[in-house]
C-alpha cells in the first residue's frame, strides 16, 4: 500500500533553514576572519541632522502724526504775521536813522519819522497783547508773556530813538536806542520762531 505526502510543497520547509544556515556560515566567517587579522568592526551608525527653522519677525515701525487743534494753529499763523510785522518794523528804523546820519532827510523830517516809529510800535504792541493764545495751552501762555516782555521793550527803545534825535549829543543816545532796538526785535524774532519749531516739531 503506497502512503502519499499530504503536503503538496515539501520543499517550502527546507528553503528558510537553508537560509538560516547561510547566514550562520557568513557571520562565523566575519568574525573569524576579524579575529584572525585584528581587524576591527564597526558599526555604521547615522546621524540625524536637525535643522532648526528660524522664523524671523519683521517689525514695523509706525510713525503717528500729531494734529494740532485748530486754535492752536491759528496762533501759530497769527505770531508768524506779528514776525514778519517786526522785520518791516525794523528795516523802516534802519533806513530812517541811516538817513539822518547821511543827512539826506531834514531834521524835521526825520523828527517826523522817529515820532512816526514811536506810534508803530504802539500799535505792535497792542497787536502782539491781544488777543493772545488759547488759555488751555500752558507753554503757549508763557511764550506768549516773553513776547509781550520783549515787545514793550522794542516799544521803549523807539521813545529812545526819538530822544537820541533830539539830544545835542554827538549821536550816543541815538545809537545805543538803536543797538537795543535791534537786540530786542531779534529776539522777538527769534522767540516766535522758536514757539512754531517746537509747536511743528513735537
Amino acid at each position: 500500500m503506497e502512503t502519499f505526502n499530504s503536503d503538496p510543497k515539501p520543499g517550502r520547509l527546507i528553503l528558510p533553514l537553508v537560509l538560516i544556515g547561510m547566514i550562520a556560515t557568513t557571520y562565523t566567517f566575519i568574525n573569524r576572519v576579524a579575529d584572525n587579522n585584528n581587524l576591527e568592526i564597526i558599526e555604521e551608525s547615522v546621524q540625524e541632522e536637525v535643522v532648526e527653522e528660524v522664523v524671523e519677525e519683521t517689525s514695523t515701525t509706525s510713525s503717528t502724526t500729531t494734529t494740532l487743534p485748530e486754535n492752536y494753529i491759528g496762533y501759530l499763523e497769527e505770531i508768524t504775521a506779528e514776525k514778519l510785522q517786526a522785520i518791516e518794523l525794523g528795516k523802516q528804523v534802519l533806513e530812517a536813522n541811516q538817513n539822518w546820519d547821511e543827512k539826506s532827510v531834514t531834521y524835521q523830517e526825520a523828527k517826523q519819522e522817529f515820532a512816526d516809529f514811536i506810534e508803530d510800535a504802539e500799535l505792535f504792541v497792542a497787536i502782539v497783547t491781544d488777543p493772545g493764545p488759547p488759555s488751555e495751552f500752558a507753554n503757549l501762555v508763557s511764550s506768549h508773556e516773553e513776547l509781550k516782555t520783549i515787545v514793550n521793550l522794542v516799544y521803549n527803545d523807539t521813545i529812545e530813538l526819538l530822544a537820541g534825535l533830539e539830544s545835542s549829543d554827538k549821536g550816543e543816545q541815538r545809537s545805543a536806542a538803536l543797538s537795543s532796538f535791534n537786540t530786542n526785535l531779534d529776539q522777538f524774532i527769534d522767540k516766535v520762531e522758536e514757539i512754531v519749531a517746537t509747536a511743528t516739531s513735537s
